[in-house]
C-alpha cells in the first residue's frame, strides 16, 4: 500500500468522523469512502464523502453535514501524494441540481431523418442545419459562422419536437427540455437567472437546448404597457443567443411566430415552418407507422376513404388514431378467435370522426 503518512492521517480523520456519528444507516458510504480512500483514488474518495454530506443535509442532521464538510475542505488544503478536483467540486453539484431543477429532462435521441415526414424543402433545411452542425472545424477553417440557432413554428402536432429530437439523434448530442413551468418565475429578474443557469451548464457540456413554447419566454417587447420584466427576459436572451458557442445549439418550437419579438427571430440562423400534412405526406406516414408491426395496411379503396378522412389533421392525431384502431382490432380479435391482421377500417374511420370533433371544441 503506497499511502504517503499525511494522507493517511487525513483519510482516518474523515473515516473516524463518518463510522463513529452513524454505524448503521451509513455504512455503503463508509465502505466506499474506506475502499477509495485506501486504493489512493481521491476523486472517488471525495465524490462518496460529497454524496454522504449531501445525504446528512436531506437527512436534517446539519451540524454533522458542517463537520464533515469542514473535515474535507481542511484536508483539501493539506499537501498530499492524491490528485486534487477542485474545492469548488461541490459547488458544482449544487450548480447541477438547482439547473435539474430549472429542466424536464436531459435526454439522448436514436431518431434519425428516416423518423419523421415533412415537405422536401424542410426536410433539405434540417439535413443542411445537421450537416453544418457536424463540420464545425471544417467552417472554422474558412471563417465560416456555423448555424446553431434553430426555430421551428407551425400548428400543434406537426412534427416540431420530433424534428429536435431527430436533431439530437443524428449529432448525437445530449440535450436539455427546458422546464418552462421552473424557469419562469414572480420574482423580478429570477427568470433571467434561471435561462443564464440553464444555458451556462448546457453549454459547458455542447448539448442541445431544446425551449417548447418559445414565445412565452420571448414575446414582443411592449415599451408602452410592460412592466420591464419581460424586456429583461427578452434581452437576457438575446445576450445568451450572441455568445452562445458554435459547438452549443438552441432549438426553439412554437405555435405562435407573430408573438416573438423581432430582434429574436432575426438571431435564429435558420427558421423552419411546419405545416399540416398533405396526401402523399399521411400515406407515408401510415406506412412508417404500421413498418415494423404485424397489422397491414387497408386495400387500396379503404386507403383512400382513410386519406381523405384525414384532411385538417396533424401527423399526431393521425398517428393517434392509428395506434388505437390497431390495439382496438387486436382486442376484437382476441375476444373473437381471429388470427386477422387487417386493421378494421370502420374503427378508424370513428376514431377520426372522434378526433375532429374533439379538436373542433377546443
Amino acid at each position: 500500500m503506497n499511502i504517503k503518512d499525511k494522507s493517511i492521517s487525513n483519510f482516518l480523520s474523515i473515516f473516524v468522523l463518518v463510522y463513529t456519528t452513524d454505524t448503521v444507516a451509513q455504512i455503503d458510504y463508509i465502505q466506499k469512502i474506506a475502499k477509495y480512500g485506501l486504493d489512493n483514488d481521491r476523486e472517488k474518495l471525495l465524490k462518496s464523502l460529497y454524496n454522504l454530506i449531501d445525504h446528512y443535509k436531506e437527512s436534517k442532521k446539519v451540524n454533522m453535514a458542517l463537520r464533515l464538510q469542514s473535515t474535507v475542505k481542511v484536508s483539501n488544503q493539506k499537501p498530499g501524494n492524491l490528485t486534487r478536483i477542485g474545492s469548488d467540486y461541490y459547488f458544482d453539484r449544487q450548480n447541477e441540481r438547482e439547473t435539474n431543477d430549472l429542466i424536464i429532462d436531459k435526454i439522448r435521441s436514436e431518431y434519425t431523418l428516416e423518423n419523421i415526414i415533412v415537405n422536401e424543402e424542410l426536410k433539405t433545411e434540417l439535413i443542411q442545419f445537421i450537416k453544418e452542425n457536424k463540420s464545425i472545424e471544417l467552417l472554422q477553417k474558412f471563417g465560416l459562422p456555423v448555424s446553431n440557432k434553430l426555430l421551428l413554428h407551425g400548428p400543434s402536432g406537426c412534427g416540431k419536437t420530433l424534428a429536435s429530437y431527430v436533431v439530437a439523434g443524428e449529432l448525437n448530442k445530449p440535450m436539455y427540455v427546458i422546464n418552462l413551468g421552473a424557469i419562469v418565475s414572480s420574482k423580478l429578474g429570477e427568470t433571467s437567472k434561471n435561462l443564464t443557469k440553464v444555458f451556462k451548464n448546457a453549454t459547458q457540456e455542447e448539448s442541445i437546448i431544446f425551449i417548447d413554447e418559445f414565445d412565452s419566454l420571448g414575446k414582443i417587447r411592449d415599451y408602452n404597457q410592460d412592466h420591464g420584466e419581460m424586456k429583461r427576459v427578452v434581452n437576457t436572451i438575446l445576450q445568451l443567443f450572441d455568445y452562445l458557442p458554435d459547438k452549443a445549439i438552441v432549438i426553439a418550437a412554437t405555435n405562435q411566430e407573430k408573438m416573438i419579438d423581432e430582434a429574436l427571430i432575426r438571431r435564429f440562423d435558420t427558421n423552419l415552418k411546419f405545416a399540416l400534412p398533405n396526401k402523399n405526406q399521411v400515406l407515408d406516414l401510415i406506412k412508417l407507422t404500421l413498418e415494423k408491426g404485424k397489422f397491414k395496411i387497408p386495400n387500396s379503396s379503404s386507403l383512400d376513404r382513410i386519406i381523405e378522412n384525414c384532411e385538417g389533421l396533424s401527423y399526431y392525431s393521425i398517428q393517434k388514431t392509428l395506434v388505437n384502431a390497431i390495439k382496438r382490432t387486436l382486442f376484437n380479435n382476441i375476444e373473437n378467435n381471429k388470427l386477422n391482421t387487417q386493421i378494421e377500417i370502420n374503427i378508424w374511420l370513428n376514431l377520426i370522426e372522434i378526433e375532429k370533433k374533439s379538436l373542433n371544441k377546443n
